[in-house]
């Protein structure tokens, strides 16, 4: 089978990692990828956006079968567009990718459907009298979300009205993510333990891949700016067994199907962003692709053939037996610029990547390219550093995990060193 993976982030070099393990691959092509993915198979020089030239390449390589790793080409229908070509295609259409794109389109499906979330209100830019009035009369802590795609960035923790106000300007006056900021959410606060789950779906059937949890605030104790997320650990013991089910039953199962019975099929990869409470699980987002730091988490512990399930999906006969778990942990740390989820510079060389040869570590590039023979820094998160054991000693990956990681540098590097804290503590 000829592939290609549509991306050049950590997951994108995690999925490629994965699926170049395939005994069904013949050929694995990686658009535009970076350098870790080159090890996986072989990268090429186009646009996420440019679908013609994707287009023509696929028709030119014989592709049989997409992956799309990031959210923005699904919304803005990549997947309907290659289907369309008669290419086989793991990725929810455009209509269905609204489930990460419109955040009140969500919110909408939850409470009509019984499905438990936070309650919530949403505003329009032109609304904003009423926003601040109900700013004003609301409790605290509340959550401030702008309604679109802001690249994980666009949720505000408001512990207090002064917060929730310069968080509106923010967003309604400033346009901090842009048009994402046309509408935002303002959803009361849920206290308890965050989780991921990662669902793989042919429309109808799913099966969930190992629980992972992320870690979103920059700084360590959970404090600072939301960020796209400076690591994960999976699984997350807080989503036991019991748990679980009543995430299949209660939120990923009616969800699946109102999206079906309303002409929006989803066919990929549904996250679902818990938030594991006194009253259970409750949905806080909804992504239409895997999660990034988190597949860089989840995919080690799979055995099995990966793109086998993959495809099985998109084919709409999802092989539920195609991957098991293994027994094992895994954590992910993420190094990052300095500066980094606001201004941050890049092109600084990476040094010490050569000194990771730990076979239980594996270093998933992002934010980076090559430049001659030098790796050097090209976004905000860099790497995403990944330990994993086939049991679940988890002081035992940290300690790995921090090891290797302090093999590694560049000007400004940055990364949490409490990634997992909350396992431990357990």
């Amino acid at each position: 089978m000829n592939v290609v993976v549509i991306g050049s982030g950590g997951r994108e070099h995690a999925l490629a990692y994965k699926i170049s393990e395939s005994p069904i691959l013949s050929n694995l092509y990686i658009i535009p990828g970076n350098p870790g993915t080159a090890k996986c198979g072989t990268n090429i020089n186009l646009s996420i956006n440019d679908f013609t030239s994707i287009g023509i390449f696929c028709k030119n390589k014989e592709i049989d079968f997409a992956v799309v790793g990031s959210e923005a080409p699904l919304v803005a229908g990549l997947s309907d567009y290659l289907r369309d070509k008669g290419i086989k295609v793991f990725g929810p259409s455009s209509s269905a990718a609204r489930i990460e794109s419109e955040k009140s389109f969500a919110k909408k499906i939850m409470v009509e459907n019984g499905v438990p979330t936070a309650q919530y209100r949403e505003f329009t830019s032109n609304k904003y009298g009423g926003a601040k009035k109900y700013l004003q009369e609301t409790t605290y802590p509340c959550v401030l979300k702008a309604d679109g795609l802001a690249a994980g960035k666009g949720v505000l923790i408001c512990e207090d009205l002064q917060t929730a106000l310069k968080g509106l300007d923010d967003l309604f006056l400033q346009k901090k993510y842009g048009s994402a900021c046309d509408k935002i959410i303002v959803e009361e606060f849920l206290t308890g333990e965050e989780a991921s789950i990662f669902a793989i779906t042919d429309g109808e059937n799913f099966i969930c891949l190992p629980s992972s949890q992320d870690h979103k605030r920059i700084g360590e104790n959970d404090t600072g700016l939301n960020t796209g997320g400076m690591g994960a650990y999976s699984p997350a013991p807080v989503v036991t067994d019991e748990i679980l089910e009543e995430i299949k039953t209660k939120i990923i199962r009616p969800v699946l199907a109102v999206m079906r019975e309303s002409g929006n099929k989803f066919v990929g990869c549904l996250y679902a962003g818990l938030m594991i409470t006194n009253e259970g699980p409750k949905a806080i987002e909804f992504n239409c692709r895997f999660g990034d730091p988190e597949t860089q988490a989840v995919l080690p512990l799979l055995n099995g053939d990966f793109l086998k399930l993959l495809y099985s999906a998109a084919n709409g006969n999802l092989d539920k037996e195609a991957v098991t778990y293994n027994g094992g942990c895994s954590i992910c740390v993420v190094a990052s610029s300095k500066g980094y989820p606001e201004e941050y510079k890049k092109g600084f060389e990476i040094k010490g990547l050569n000194n990771i040869t730990d076979p239980s570590i594996i270093v998933y590039h992002a934010g980076i390219k090559q430049d001659g023979g030098k790796i050097i820094t090209n976004g905000g998160r860099v790497l995403g550093v990944t330990a994993f054991t086939l049991n679940k000693d988890y002081q035992s990956v940290k300690s790995i995990v921090y090891q290797n990681l302090s093999k590694i540098s560049f000007e400004g590097m940055y990364y949490r060193r409490d990634i997992a804290h909350r396992v431990l503590k357990k």
